[in-house]
């Protein structure tokens, strides 16, 4: 079956950096592209970062512009999320997605999520 399973997430002082990954199984990796999410207390989840099937940067959310890449390893069957110049704001739950089009209709996938958490 589909898996998403994120790490990487921790406690970290304002300035400081995390890389996330996400460890993908149960599809062909290669083939889709993937999304970052993160959900603050008490907001919305929003879109953080999206990358083509061959790691091209899709988008960016405005508030991580300068600061925050996506990247991706096809034959690892990972894609990361670099946080530099982390902010108390960035605090959230980042979550992996993945959108499988099979034909029928179209299938979401989330991870678990992984707690980020941004305070001196």
């Amino acid at each position: 079956q589909v898996q998403l399973v994120e790490s990487g997430g921790g406690l970290v002082q304002p300035g400081g950096s995390l890389r996330l990954s996400c460890a993908a199984s149960g599809f062909t990796f290669s083939n889709n592209i993937m999304r970052w999410y993160r959900q603050a207390p008490g907001k919305e989840r929003e879109l953080v970062a999206t990358i083509s099937t061959l790691g091209g940067i899709l988008n960016l959310a405005d508030s991580v512009k300068g600061r925050f890449t996506i990247s991706r390893d096809n034959p690892k069957n990972t894609v990361y999320l670099q946080m530099n110049s982390l902010k108390p704001e960035d605090t959230a739950i980042y979550y992996c997605y993945v959108r499988l089009t099979t034909g029928r209709a179209p299938l979401d996938y989330w991870g678990q999520g992984t707690q980020v958490t941004v305070s001196s």
